[in-house]
């Protein structure tokens, strides 16, 4: 099945997710925070499109 925009940027946004957090686990390191700078509205927004690129790709695979 070929991908679509909205797709190939669910699929990145929700790596950048993955990355933050192995980073965040393995190192208590936040990439995000330490990009965007901590508690901004930038920063909120980056967390607000991640979970809704993993929202999107669930659905996305549910439908394979």
């Amino acid at each position: 099945m070929k991908m679509s925009g909205l797709d190939w940027t669910a699929f990145v946004l929700v790596m950048v997710g993955a990355l933050n957090w192995g980073l965040v686990g393995f190192f208590d390191w936040n990439l995000v925070d330490a990009v965007f700078g901590m508690g901004g509205t930038i920063t909120r927004i980056i967390y607000a499109l991640v979970g809704l690129s993993a929202l999107w790709s669930i659905w996305h695979m549910s439908k394979m």
